[in-house]
């Protein structure tokens, strides 16, 4: 049992004040911060010079993401920590500077703007088609972005559906994207042919990866909504990573079924997603995905395990297997036809 305590206003105002915390993080990957500090610069007068800052600017800010653990201090130099270096530092192959700066566009911030309406509403307050039409160019930003960051739970993925598996020839990847889910499932497979669904704009990303990754000649896509376009028939596997989240249960379920319909006999999907635990408050990684749902589309949800299982009965699959895909916190559903 919890010992009580003297009741504090500071998680109030930590939350209340929480925009400071993002405002930091902002300059300083707009600043090159973290990647001047790798190259070296770990003064406040060297940093300064390097970002073409005032020194008293940058001291501050540095002093600042020190207290959010983002940096190490000794006297006056600043050393970046084992997070800092993976994922802030431009150099390194998880950066992640460019999905904050998607995270932080005008577009996405303006949802929670209207969070009080949104939460009357039981939807997004901006609009009826949610947060930004598919055409809009910050979709090509965040499909650039996100890349590395999905680069090792695709390929957790990809060996878990080539496990004790005959080879897939046929496998399409739904919302693609920039590609990778499917990318790394065709790098295992040498035999499978890869296709990309999603709107025009961003299928220039995948291709542009797909192309990288020596996949050209075993690569075609599907450009329109996934709802509405022609899936095609017979793959062996169909990729739905990060996509039924926007959408309400009963339309996930009916675009399952759409899904099933695709697949041969014996095929698979693998839906890739944020799943909470059935308290919808656990863990606290995945949990307040939620909120960015009701923010941000007017019906979508992170749902748990037992709401995906209820889907794919619904669309007629077999009893789905779970899996995580590390180092992220996104869980693998898998189901077969």
């Amino acid at each position: 049992m919890s010992q009580p305590h003297e009741p504090s206003p500071n998680l109030a105002f930590d939350t209340i004040n929480a925009f400071r915390n993002t405002a930091a993080i902002k300059a300083a990957i707009e600043l090159k911060i973290f990647s001047h500090i790798a190259a070296g610069a770990t003064t406040p007068a060297a940093l300064a010079a390097r970002a073409r800052a005032s020194e008293r600017g940058v001291r501050i800010l540095c002093d600042s993401l020190t207290t959010l653990g983002f940096l190490d201090k000794s006297t006056d130099r600043y050393q970046l920590t084992a997070d800092s270096a993976a994922f802030l530092d431009e150099k390194s192959p998880d950066y992640m500077g460019g999905v904050v700066q998607f995270l932080l566009a005008p577009e996405f911030i303006s949802n929670f703007e209207h969070l009080t309406a949104a939460v009357r509403k039981g939807g997004t307050a901006r609009t009826a088609l949610g947060t930004l039409a598919p055409e809009h160019p910050v979709w090509i930003q965040f499909a650039r972005a996100m890349a590395p960051l999905m680069i090792r739970p695709a390929h957790a993925l990809a060996e878990l559906l080539s496990r004790d598996h005959s080879p897939a020839h046929r496998v399409l990847d739904i919302a693609a994207g920039h590609g990778m889910w499917g990318i790394a499932f065709a790098q295992q497979n040498p035999t499978t042919h890869l296709v990309a669904l999603d709107w025009a704009p961003v299928l220039a990303v995948a291709r542009e990866n797909a192309e990288r990754a020596g996949l050209g000649e075993r690569f075609s896509t599907i450009s329109g909504s996934a709802f509405a376009v022609d899936l095609g028939s017979d793959y062996d596997v169909v990729l739905v990573p990060n996509f039924l989240h926007h959408f309400s249960a009963a339309e996930c379920a009916a675009f399952l079924k759409k899904v099933r319909t695709a697949l041969r006999e014996g095929g698979r999907v693998a839906i890739a997603e944020l799943v909470p635990n059935p308290d919808r408050v656990t863990p606290p990684e995945v949990a307040p995905f939620s909120l960015v749902m009701l923010a941000s589309t007017p019906q979508g949800d992170a749902y748990t395990l037992a709401e995906f299982e209820q889907m794919l009965a619904e669309a007629g699959f077999q009893a789905p297997s779970t899996h995580p895909l590390p180092p992220s916190d996104i869980t693998a559903i898998i189901a077969q036809k």
